[in-house]
């Protein structure tokens, strides 16, 4: 058997225990068709290599338009199968699970849980004409409460978490979540944090010393990086005699490490204004591969809405997107057009054909005008790598699965159990995207192993405003530019 039929073996496997094991018990619809029409892409794919060998690439319209059709035709099968919501107690312990809510702070023994004498208290923080309550369950790390509501979720969440706290003061924590019979429940649990609001007080949230030692560091590492990057044979002998030779490797560490830099401030200014604690960039230096592993941010409170999630996910990659776009077109105008080789890669940065992505075909062609033609390929200067790979990192963030960026900005647009969706149909989009661009494999790898269950906010149940949909609709079109490869059409315009 060929490679590509085993790969298509594989892929059909890793699919179908996939859908299986995260759709199969929220629609009726039988898991061996929606798995057949995931794997279409990949068949027709496969079929067509199968005939044509390798050395003839599929049509793009073959590739784009099954891509677009398949995941259209596996949601309305999904929604037209969608298992009907539960009233009251769950009988079944699959629809249990299906019904638990998703908890993010812990439970410390210490923390006094509600007692029975108190439930009158709690039920007065609900109104009947704010939320009806009908129902309380008491869990060992939360108290879960249902019912109907009567009002908007913002004015419902804002009204009873001023009788909580009237009541209990701070001793815990209110979130509101859409359960996935699409009722929206309260929970509350303890708060964690009051045991420790005196250390709190004390203890350093960041520490300024490690981050600016991790930031040297990583400077040095890309510069070793970079300096290969720019054509220096790098050796311990030559960097002891000359070490000046670094210079090369700046122009690539700096931009590098000013892209990261910029989309993890993007994360924390956002984080700060909305008053969420939260430590400042921490970079990742490793002396090989890109000379970094990019750079981090942890918040240390819960984030309060869905409108505060979204603004901090979405920040990130728009400020590193800003901040990579001038970078690339200055790096890519100073880099040679040299003759197109016969295999070429997504990340060949020696040869790289541009029509691996369709943004940047367009860049490419802004830059290089007409030096660039469909026999052309770019030996990329080190400030164009650097900004070629802040692209990567940019659809990489905005990959919409979990607590990838990505799978924040969906979660917050279309609720947890939408994201839940979207994040596995995407998990296996990219998987299909792996046949065409080898060098996502990896990553649609990884992916699998990303939970799609995305950490609530404490109000998990307002929805966003128009203008914010539209530009998490835009972060999702900058996905697709750049991991897309470029169709014929536009090779056409574009010349390239």
């Amino acid at each position: 058997m060929t490679v590509s039929v085993w790969f298509l073996l594989l892929l059909g496997l890793v699919t179908y225990l996939m859908v299986q094991r995260s759709v199969a018990q929220m629609t009726r619809t039988p898991v061996w068709l929606l798995w057949l029409v995931l794997m279409t892409p990949a068949m027709l794919w496969t079929g067509w290599t199968a005939v044509n060998g390798w050395k003839q690439s599929p049509p793009r319209s073959l590739i784009i338009w099954s891509l677009v059709i398949c995941p259209l035709l596996y949601w309305v099968l999904f929604q037209w199968g969608r298992r009907p919501s539960i009233n009251g107690k769950q009988t079944d312990t699959k629809t249990e699970k299906l019904q638990q809510p998703i908890v993010t702070p812990t439970v410390e023994p210490s923390v006094r849980p509600i007692e029975p004498a108190e439930e009158t208290q709690l039920r007065n923080c609900f109104p009947w004409s704010i939320y009806y309550l009908q129902n309380i369950e008491y869990r060992p790390q939360a108290v879960i409460c249902r019912g109907q509501l009567r009002t908007t979720p913002t004015n419902a969440y804002q009204k009873i978490k001023e009788n909580v706290e009237a009541q209990f003061g701070d001793r815990f924590l209110l979130i509101f979540q859409e359960g996935f019979n699409g009722k929206p429940f309260f929970v509350i649990v303890p708060n964690t944090q009051l045991n420790k609001a005196n250390s709190q007080n004390n203890e350093q949230l960041t520490r300024p010393s490690l981050a600016l030692f991790l930031l040297a560091a990583t400077l040095f590492t890309t510069t070793l990086v970079g300096t290969q990057a720019s054509g220096v044979q790098l050796t311990a002998e030559k960097l002891l005699s000359q070490p000046a030779i670094l210079l090369n490797g700046l122009p690539y560490a700096l931009a590098l490490v000013f892209i990261l830099g910029i989309h993890e401030l993007g994360h924390y200014l956002t984080a700060r204004y909305y008053k969420i604690r939260s430590t400042l960039p921490y970079f990742i230096p490793i002396p090989f591969f890109l000379g970094t592993f990019g750079a981090f941010i942890r918040m240390r409170s819960p984030v309060p809405n869905r409108k505060a999630l979204f603004d901090v996910s979405i920040a990130g990659p728009f400020a590193g997107f800003l901040a990579t776009l001038p970078l690339l077109i200055w790096g890519l105008a100073h880099s040679q057009v040299i003759a197109l080789p016969e295999k070429t890669g997504l990340l060949n940065p020696d040869a790289l054909n541009p029509q691996h992505s369709i943004l940047l075909a367009i860049l490419s062609k802004i830059a290089l005008g007409s030096q660039l033609t469909p026999k052309s390929a770019i030996d990329l200067h080190p400030v164009a790598i650097a900004g070629f790979l802040g692209l990567i990192v940019t659809a990489l963030n905005l990959m919409p699965v979990g607590q990838l960026d990505g799978g924040h900005i969906v979660h917050a647009m279309f609720g947890q159990k939408n994201a839940i969706l979207i994040g596995q149909v995407a998990r296996l989009l990219l998987l299909l995207l792996s046949l065409v661009q080898r060098e996502f494999f990896l990553w649609a790898i990884i992916l699998l192993f990303i939970p799609l269950i995305d950490e609530p906010a404490l109000n998990d149940v307002s929805d966003l405003d128009n203008g914010r949909d539209i530009w998490g609709l835009l972060a999702m079109a900058l996905l697709v530019i750049i991991v897309l490869p470029v169709p014929q059409a536009i090779a056409q315009f574009l010349h390239i």
